[in-house]
């Protein structure tokens, strides 16, 4: 089936952009993504897109989880008119260039949790990978592909269950985060009701879920586009390249967006 697109759109980009860590490049310019138990094989000529899905399944669930219903190519435009006469203008602008394509994902809960206690310290191929294990070990085979396991699939996991899978202490984490989820501290759909400071903060009581992984699901998993994570990337790029200034915190409305396209900058510049 061909999807037309008329708004920013990079396949390429939206994997390397470090907020997701199952999608993979497959090839022959084809982009494999995984949302819950749905698997999508997409490939991109100009603004045509040719999708391996039913129109059903485009509306109902592709179309939500690559937020087309947002207007990225009008966000970039706000982010121009912000930087505009400031002393770090070149930057700003040369980084929503260089990540024009990239999208903020509706991923799941559940994942984004797991995925980013795994990300503390590590790299995104260390990521991939350990996140990968866990799939092979807990996940419901579905043709070649290992879904991410559901809570009720790798709730009962115990330290040795999580031993091999690169996770060292992250697995004391992981295990707190099934026991919190377990007696309901932690409620996926409740929180989906949650403002964004009580968001991060019921996610905070999770042992080893500080500001950036909190932030994290909130952005990649509730869609709460305001926030913008501070990881290892973004504090360089507040230092060396914005006189230490958050201005995301200046930029406010689609703070989260912004963050992308300066992370991935920031991150291929290294």
């Amino acid at each position: 089936m061909e999807i037309e697109i008329r708004d920013d759109f990079d396949l390429k980009k939206i994997v390397d952009s470090g907020q997701c860590f199952r999608p993979r490049d497959i090839g022959g310019g084809v982009f494999r993504f995984i949302c819950g138990e749905k698997i999508l094989h997409i490939s991109a000529r100009g603004d045509v897109l040719d999708v391996d899905c039913t129109a059903e399944d485009w509306a109902t669930v592709w179309g939500n989880y690559f937020d087309l219903g947002t207007d990225y190519a009008a966000v970039r435009r706000d982010v121009e008119t912000f930087a505009a006469g400031k002393p770090y203008e070149k930057i700003l602008r040369g980084a929503a260039d260089f990540g024009r394509g990239i999208r903020i994902l509706r991923q799941e809960p559940f994942e984004m949790l797991i995925s980013f206690i795994i990300s503390q310290r590590k790299n995104i191929p260390a990521i991939r990978s350990s996140v990968e294990r866990i799939c092979q070990r807990f996940g419901r085979r579905v043709g070649d592909v290992h879904l991410f396991p559901k809570f009720d699939e790798i709730c009962g996991a115990t330290v040795d269950d999580l031993t091999g899978l690169g996770l060292a202490y992250r697995k004391d984490y992981i295990l707190d985060a099934l026991a919190k989820i377990s007696d309901g501290t932690v409620d996926f759909d409740a929180l989906k009701n949650f403002s964004d400071d009580a968001l991060v903060d019921r996610l905070k009581t999770i042992r080893g879920v500080g500001d950036k992984v909190a932030n994290c699901v909130a952005l990649f998993a509730y869609h709460r586009v305001d926030r913008a994570p501070v990881d290892v990337w973004i504090k360089r790029a507040i230092d060396e390249d914005f006189g230490g200034e958050n201005i995301f915190d200046a930029f406010g409305r689609n703070a989260g967006i912004l963050q992308q396209y300066v992370f991935y900058h920031k991150r291929s510049r290294k």
